[in-house]
């Protein structure tokens, strides 16, 4: 690197001068020291009881000098201890994608927080909730979790029980959730077990297959065997950074997967942001399950899983059939009023057409406006979009599946990009580049993050 200007070590640093990019990294974290001196003493103060100084080690991911500590959050904005109001894309990683506290959500909690917490008993909450979801999604059979990984691991154990197969198919670099069935990645072609996986005890190979996204020729020869039980899916994939769908692999994905007596699974925690029916109903998808975290109790902890008529019949038909005792399915909590009161409200008055028709709106003027910065700075990177989710990635062409995906992601990159974006007053989704639009966020929040990712790249490009 004679000239200081592109560190060749990475292909997503074309066009960038690192040695500038590392003076400004430095600069950025003595600035950030600087102006929150209030969470950096409550830092000290939680590495005293707190594994890794907060209440969970991802919160380190956001790359800053020490966990910065918010004091409180509402609509699209977030405010910290130190009193800097900032503008949020990341909105909780999803789990506020519909902005924070959002006002009918906050009514329904405070109404119900007189009238009980959690009973282990039905509410007249439950049956609407249930309605709505069978309207708003098209399976008619519903059931509910604490967490989108608690929906996966159930909704996998029932389709087990109900198919008497045992194995599950995921796509290389999914995520969903800790189920620990799905940290199987492929290596060179070959499946191996992810290895920074902690205390895990037995072989996920025995019984987890991996294929590539998008390649249907590896998803048929993975089908042919008969002993897959389902294929569990984000209809895009979305944590390893995005990757959308080849046109028609859905199509003939889901005839593969019928024709060799598998089920079909889509976890639309992510992908809800592409309509109010989630990807599914926006591209007529016609899955078996369904699985929908986060977002959809306002962020309220909850989870839904659905499942079509034919599934359910199996499903209690295997639960009838079952000696008695412990299903492995639910916790005592599943189903709470608190968590009940928030879906219903989520889902009556939050997650509505006009909602989505202005998060879709301003996320397009985003995804243009972060072209035109990449373009304005030549840097060879692309935009990928899915509905108000939106992401740039380092390579000129969307990566086609989770291998690729993989391949252009640099840490040290979009940590010092984050960190930028956080001292210029917003936030970013910290793992990758992903930016969320929510019913709050304004177009003067865009038109910050633009400027804010302009002036970043500017710091960081060849001078």
């Amino acid at each position: 690197m004679p000239d200081g200007h592109t560190d060749i070590s990475h292909p997503s640093r074309e066009g960038l001068n690192w040695t500038r990019a590392q003076a400004f990294l430095q600069a950025e974290r003595a600035a950030f020291t600087a102006q929150n001196p209030r969470s950096a003493t409550l830092a000290a103060q939680a590495r005293q009881h707190l594994l890794f100084g907060v209440p969970l080690h991802w919160m380190n991911d956001w790359g800053t000098p020490f966990a910065l500590h918010v004091a409180h959050a509402s609509g699209a904005q977030v405010t910290d201890v130190d009193g800097h109001t900032r503008a949020d894309f990341c909105l909780g990683d999803t789990g506020a994608m519909f902005g924070h506290s959002p006002a009918p959500v906050a009514a329904a909690l405070q109404q119900q927080a007189t009238q009980g917490y959690t009973t282990m008993l039905a509410t007249a909450d439950a049956a609407a909730v249930g309605a709505a979801l069978s309207e708003r999604f098209g399976l008619p059979f519903w059931q509910f979790a604490m967490s989108a990984t608690d929906a996966n691991r159930y909704i996998v154990r029932w389709i087990r029980a109900a198919t008497g197969r045992r194995k599950l198919l995921v796509f290389n670099g999914c995520y969903h959730g800790t189920i620990e069935d799905v940290f199987v990645d492929l290596v060179d072609g070959q499946p191996v077990q992810r290895d920074s996986l902690l205390g895990q005890v037995h072989n996920l190979l025995e019984h987890t297959v991996v294929v590539e996204f998008n390649d249907l020729a590896a998803l048929e020869r993975a089908l042919r065997a008969g002993d897959v039980a389902c294929v569990l899916a984000e209809p895009a994939m979305t944590n390893i950074g995005m990757v959308l769908p080849d046109p028609g692999f859905w199509d003939a994905a889901q005839t593969l997967i019928r024709q060799h007596g598998a089920l079909l699974v889509l976890d639309e925690t992510h992908t809800i942001s592409t309509g109010p029916g989630g990807y599914t109903r926006a591209h007529g998808l016609q899955p078996d399950a369904l699985v929908l975290g986060k977002p959809v109790g306002g962020g309220v902890p909850c989870a839904v899983y659905g499942m079509s008529g034919a599934l359910a019949e199996r499903a209690m038909q295997a639960k009838r059939e079952a000696p008695p005792g412990h299903s492995g399915i639910g916790t005592t909590l599943t189903g709470n009023m608190l968590s009940m009161a928030a879906m219903r409200a989520t889902l009556e008055k939050v997650m509505t057409d006009a909602a989505y028709d202005h998060m879709l709106d301003l996320s397009g003027q985003l995804a243009a406006g972060v072209r035109a910065a990449l373009h304005r700075h030549r840097l060879p990177w692309c935009v990928t979009q899915v509905g108000a989710r939106t992401e740039f990635q380092f390579a000129p062409r969307p990566p086609r599946n989770g291998s690729e995906a993989g391949a252009l992601l640099d840490p040290e990159l979009e940590h010092l990009i984050h960190l930028g974006l956080l001292n210029r007053g917003v936030m970013i989704t910290p793992f990758h580049n992903m930016m969320l639009v929510c019913p709050h966020t304004t177009r003067a929040d865009v038109e910050h993050l633009l400027a804010a990712l302009d002036e970043v790249l500017a710091c960081i490009t060849a001078a």
